[in-house]
Formats: C-alpha cells, sequence, structure tokens
C-alpha cells in the first residue's frame, strides 16, 4: 500500500499516475466474524464489548463492477450502525449480505463469513468500473452510505424508496473501515477542501442523516422560527441537527446529559438547554410504566425556555426511553420525526395527545443522493462544521466502537485509514482559518465525559 499513499500525498501526481498505479492483491479491513456471530448470547447490550468482535484482517481487494469504483481510504469515522454490527444486535448483518447475495452474481461478492463494515470515508478515487463518467482516478472525494440498484421505478422519485436501497458498510460489504473500499460512484462527492482527511469523512452518514430528517421535505421540513427538541444535541447525529437548526433560522432546544455538552451547544450558538441529568427527568417508573408526571414537568420547562411555546418539531433518535415524552411535548399539529431507536426498537406513548391534537410521526432513513450532495455542499461551504472530536488508528478501531457504545466521546469519532498522521489533505488553507475555531469546536471541549448513549 506504500506506493499508493506515497502517489496520493505527492503534490506531482496526476490522474494518469494514480490510473497506473498496481493494486494490491489485500488490503487491511476491520471486520466481524460470521463464525463469531453467538459470541455475545446471553448478555445484555452494555455488556457486549465491540473490542472483542472487531478483528483488523488481511482481505482481498474485491472485483470491480460496472458503475462501481475501488477508492484508497484515508479515513473513515464509526458511527451507531457499526456499533450495533460489533455486537450483533438488533441481528448479525451476515444476514444482510446473505440476501444481497441472492441478487445477481455481481452481488454474490458480498456474502462472505467476513464483513468489511463502516458508512464513512473520505479518500481517493482508484479505479472506477464500466459505464462511469464523472469520476476519474485520483479524485479526492468522500462516500455517502447509499446504495441502490434502481432497477424499480420505486426508486426513482426518491432514491430512499428503492426496494433494494441499503446502508453501505452494513447492508453491504466492503465497507470503509479499512484502506481500501468499493462503492458505487453515486455514492461520492466532492472531499470539502478546506478539511482533513478525518474531518471531511466525520460528517457523512450523520449530516445526511440529519438534513433529510429535519431539513428536507422528506422529513420535517424544518421552516425560520420553528422550536426544534433535539436530542443528544452534542452527539454524532444531534450535532449536526443543531447547526442546521441554527443555520435555517429555527429555535433549537438541546437536551444534553452533562455541563460540558451542553458548553458545546452553547458554543454553536444554541441558548435554550436542558440538562436532563442535572434536572433528574426520569421518564420511565420503571421498566413497563412510564411517568407522565415527567412529561408534564419536561413540557413545562420547554415552555420556560421559548417564551410559552410548544415544540414544533421534535428530532428523535433514543426510542423507547424518550417517545412518549417527544409525542406529549410536542405542539397541536407539531411533527415528531425518528430515524432510529437506540434505547430500544419497541416505542410506547399515549396516542390520545397524538390523534387528538393532529400530530404527525414521521419515519426518517439516511438520504438520497441530493439530500446527501446538499449536505455535503453546506460542509464544503463552511455553513456547516464536522463534530470531529477524537482520532483512532485503524488497529483501535474496536476501542473507538467501544467508546461511542459507552457514550464515552463527544460528537463524531474518527479512524484514520491510509492517512499515516492527523492534519493531512488540506487543499484550501485560506478557508480552513476562516473557520478554524468552529471546526476544532468539538476538539476543544472533548474530556472524556461520560452518560448514557441516548443522552448525548
Amino acid at each position: 500500500m506504500k506506493h499508493i499513499l506515497d502517489a496520493i500525498t505527492s503534490p506531482d501526481s496526476t490522474p494518469q499516475d494514480i490510473t497506473a498505479l498496481s493494486l494490491p492483491e489485500s488490503y487491511r479491513a476491520v471486520t466481524v466474524h460470521k463464525d463469531e456471530a453467538e459470541m455475545f448470547q446471553g448478555l445484555p447490550s452494555r455488556e457486549k464489548d465491540p473490542r472483542k468482535s472487531l478483528h483488523l484482517d488481511e482481505v482481498p481487494v474485491p472485483e470491480l463492477g460496472p458503475g462501481e469504483a475501488l477508492v484508497a481510504v484515508m479515513a473513515s469515522s464509526v458511527n451507531y450502525n457499526s456499533v450495533w454490527t460489533s455486537i450483533f444486535e438488533p441481528v448479525p448483518t451476515f444476514g444482510f449480505l446473505e440476501r444481497y447475495g441472492r441478487l445477481s452474481p455481481l452481488a454474490k461478492r458480498h456474502d462472505l463469513p467476513y464483513h468489511v463494515i463502516g458508512s464513512d470515508l473520505a479518500g481517493v478515487v482508484l479505479r472506477t468500473g464500466e459505464g462511469v463518467n464523472a469520476w476519474q482516478p485520483g479524485d479526492e472525494v468522500v462516500a455517502h452510505c447509499l446504495s441502490v440498484e434502481l432497477e424499480s421505478s420505486d426508486g426513482h422519485n426518491d432514491t430512499m424508496l428503492d426496494p433494494e436501497q441499503r446502508i453501505w458498510g452494513f447492508e453491504t460489504n466492503f465497507g470503509g473501515l479499512a484502506e481500501i473500499a468499493l462503492v458505487k460512484t453515486n455514492q461520492l462527492m466532492p472531499k470539502p477542501r478546506h478539511l482533513t482527511w478525518e474531518e471531511a469523512a466525520a460528517p457523512g452518514l450523520v449530516n445526511s442523516t440529519a438534513y433529510r430528517q429535519l431539513v428536507s421535505r422528506n422529513g420535517a421540513g424544518m421552516k425560520q422560527g420553528d422550536n426544534v427538541l433535539i436530542w443528544g444535541a452534542s452527539g454524532g447525529l444531534g450535532s449536526y441537527a443543531t447547526q442546521f437548526a441554527l443555520a435555517g433560522g429555527a429555535n433549537p432546544i438541546c437536551v444534553v446529559s452533562s455541563d460540558s455538552k451542553a458548553q458545546i451547544c452553547r458554543d454553536m450558538g444554541a441558548e435554550a438547554i436542558i440538562d436532563r441529568n442535572a434536572e433528574g427527568y426520569k421518564f420511565w417508573k420503571d421498566e413497563n410504566t412510564q411517568d407522565p408526571r415527567e412529561w408534564k414537568r419536561f413540557g413545562k420547562r420547554i415552555r420556560e425556555l421559548t417564551g410559552g411555546e410548544d415544540v414544533d418539531i421534535v428530532f428523535e433518535h433514543p426510542g423507547r426511553e424518550t417517545f412518549g415524552a417527544s409525542v406529549y411535548v410536542t405542539r397541536k399539529g407539531g411533527t415528531i420525526v425518528t430515524c432510529a431507536s437506540t434505547s430500544g426498537y419497541m416505542h410506547q406513548y399515549d396516542n390520545r395527545y397524538l390523534w387528538m391534537s393532529l400530530k404527525r410521526i414521521i419515519g426518517s432513513h439516511f438520504a438520497n443522493y441530493r439530500e446527501a450532495w446538499e449536505a455535503n455542499r453546506l460542509i464544503a461551504k463552511g455553513k456547516i462544521h464536522p463534530t470531529l472530536s477524537k482520532t483512532y488508528s485503524l488497529e483501535e478501531t474496536g476501542q473507538a466502537a467501544y467508546d461511542v457504545h459507552k457514550n464515552l466521546h463527544q460528537g463524531k469519532v474518527g479512524v484514520l485509514g491510509l492517512a499515516p498522521r492527523e492534519g493531512m489533505g488540506v487543499s484550501d488553507p485560506e478557508m480552513r482559518a476562516k473557520h478554524l475555531d468552529a471546526i476544532n469546536r468539538f476538539r476543544a471541549t472533548e474530556d472524556g465525559a461520560t452518560g448514557e448513549a441516548t443522552r448525548g
């Protein structure tokens, strides 16, 4: 891999030089193994340790198909879907790979006894397959994680509705936590020139998810002046929702779990902040019984922060622990938009507060190519900033996933691929200088704060 890294980092390399590079037969990649899928059976989720299940293996370079690209991964990042994969919840991902493998002879490549994981990357195109015109070797890119076949009409209005829609690196193989990744070229977008490799890799999945969920007409369609309740507002997903709310003229009400996380929200420009730990909110009396009195106390606190107004939009992702409160506190005619359930999938809420107040629940999952492109464009223009707090080596990916699982992090955590060190990849230092404080905001506040994963 050294000759590839040398060519990428050389200021004199041309697309022809990258094209002429010989590809290795194998590369290093972070994997889970099919024969270990039962290793945590019987353990509670919180006791399952990604450091035991994630491996750094040498794996063969996959065959390149039409409309695809092989990308040298300079950096990647850890998302919660990588945590799910590492602890084999809610189901082992090998079932996804098996079903994909039955689709076609080309898709059969993905059905392997190991799964190369990771749904983000920043890197350099090495090869493109037949039929690719928009990208060429040497292009610096980031990848969004929507993999689609688009052979059905269902996906041509919104590609997220394609029946063969999958999340790359989670429901497909050959993901981004590796030295080389295989992607469809309609996943590629230009790398923001003012960011390092690890900074550019961090926003992809969460930034695009937050954009669709909050801004897009396919999600909540946020407008100026909206009050937006954001759970985990300093976390990997919520930190982008907070930025979108502020940039779009809305009023974020940021729910966090510590003073250090509250300070991050203040630094981003938010004013209405609820530290749910400090204020002692307990939405469940026990495992089976919610406490409506706490919903009401929570709603009263929100109105104190908004001048007497209820929230127009709830940005939901914790799921079971918070969903009853989310439905309750939303204003009449308002919207609860959900993209995840990190505290549990089986939600409970009092339906009277939904139907009698004409509220809406919208499901939102990742983003289509256009939404991802728009979200990346805002990063490239310096309107939205990466929330990278810490970077790990590829060898330390198990620890990185463990830290995300235990919420021992702020914002997003990065993982270096081929990049030998942090700080590489900037090609627009002047623009970077204008936004340096915002780019480093989460690094400056990284303090190893702990808390529940749903409360970030």
